[in-house]
């Protein structure tokens, strides 16, 4: 279901991006490394009638993803920032169009898209969710738990978020900290809704690590193999009763339809700055619910502003699956937003104020920035 109702055009002033770095409330280990501090960059659209703010979720080095904070700063502000602000005024659905001869840097178009779309959305007293299409007024709140130091640090830390209310559980793995921890988890908890996250750690030389992990009926397996290996996970799904979902491979609808047509996944994660923005996530969701391929949206660490957007993402139909959309708190002692996202029995509220309906804390904002650059018209 495309978007029902276009959001209006804005008279584009400027762009204002910040690199923030917000510390971690304990590190997040993943098979590529590990984070204490969130490097972010935040994007301000500059507006006649008003400001929007966004989130460019890169990461400091190129290890989830090709794309990193400096490379984005760059583009971001050489590149895609001046060919919006060349059309003066446009609407938000005119910006993958505007920006399609720029290839790839995903993550940077996604930043700038949320930020025009804020800024529209504010202006015309809309809430993003309701501009989506959200059927929900509040989403199931899963939780990502990285490597730890050993299964009973896992089983600890797992005990804690369910003890918070979580209603679904993500461990991470790698080669060597996969059969066992997931072991762990699943004696000591029982028939919770348990999945992992590879993030691309293994080969289909490895098919037989993972099907061992059949045995512990997981919701499924996210990203076993590369990126680009989409007939190596059709073989691998092959090979496994686990259901196979996919994360990095999915960079845009046509990764998506290719990914299904193969039978390289059954089930997929949408992150909207992977693919590009919100607009793009919308069509991928679509695409999926018209193929009966269960849907859940992913998350980045982001702050309150990239938090609210994916609830209301995450809100739509068909989201059928419990996503990353975590408490603010899950990840970060402060937020960069006056009301950060809670976990309330389970669920994360869809903010229902105008445009992301979450106001920035121009305090946190000050307090974290690192670096600042604003390019106008």
């Amino acid at each position: 279901m495309p978007i029902a109702r276009p959001a209006a055009s804005i008279a584009l002033e400027g762009f204002e991006l910040r690199v923030l770095h917000l510390p971690l409330v304990s590190p997040f280990t993943t098979s590529f490394g590990t984070e204490t501090v969130r490097e972010v960059i935040v994007v301000r659209a500059l507006t006649a009638d008003g400001d929007g703010w966004g989130e460019i979720v890169t990461q400091r080095e190129p290890t989830y993803s090709s794309e990193y904070t400096q490379g984005a700063w760059d583009v971001a502000l050489r590149f895609l920032g001046p060919a919006l602000l060349d059309r003066g005024r446009l609407a938000p659905e005119e910006i993958p169009t505007v920006l399609e001869p720029l290839i790839g840097h995903r993550m940077a178009k996604a930043g700038l898209e949320l930020a025009v779309l804020d800024a529209a959305l504010r202006a015309e007293g809309r809430a993003l969710g309701e501009y989506l299409g959200a059927a929900r007024d509040r989403v199931p709140s899963g939780v990502s738990v990285g490597i730890q130091r050993d299964p009973a640090a896992l089983v600890d830390a797992v005990g804690g978020y369910l003890d918070e209310g979580y209603v679904r559980i993500k461990i991470k793995i790698k080669p060597g900290r996969d059969v066992a921890d997931t072991a762990a988890v699943r004696d000591a908890f029982g028939a919770i809704p348990l999945q992992v996250d590879a993030n691309s750690a293994y080969t289909l030389a490895d098919a037989a690590t993972l099907a061992e992990l059949d045995r512990f009926d997981l919701l499924l397996i996210e990203q076993p193999l590369q990126e680009d290996d989409l007939v190596d996970h059709a073989a691998l799904a092959r090979q496994l009763r686990t259901p196979v979902c996919l994360d990095e491979s999915i960079t845009s609808v046509k990764a998506a339809a290719d990914a299904l047509a193969l039978g390289s996944a059954s089930i997929v994660n949408i992150k909207a700055g992977r693919v590009g923005g919100y607009l793009e996530a919308v069509a991928i969701h679509d695409l999926c619910a018209a193929a009966g391929v269960p849907v859940w949206c992913g998350g980045m660490l982001e702050t309150g502003i990239g938090r609210a957007a994916n609830a209301a993402l995450a809100a739509l139909p068909g989201f059928t699956l419990p996503g990353d959309v975590s408490a603010s708190g899950r990840f970060y002692h402060r937020d960069i937003v006056t009301e950060p996202a809670v976990l309330e029995d389970g669920h994360v509220r869809v903010p229902t104020g105008h445009g992301l309906g979450v106001e920035i804390d121009p305090v946190a904002l000050e307090d974290f920035t690192v670096a600042r650059e604003t390019i106008r018209r």
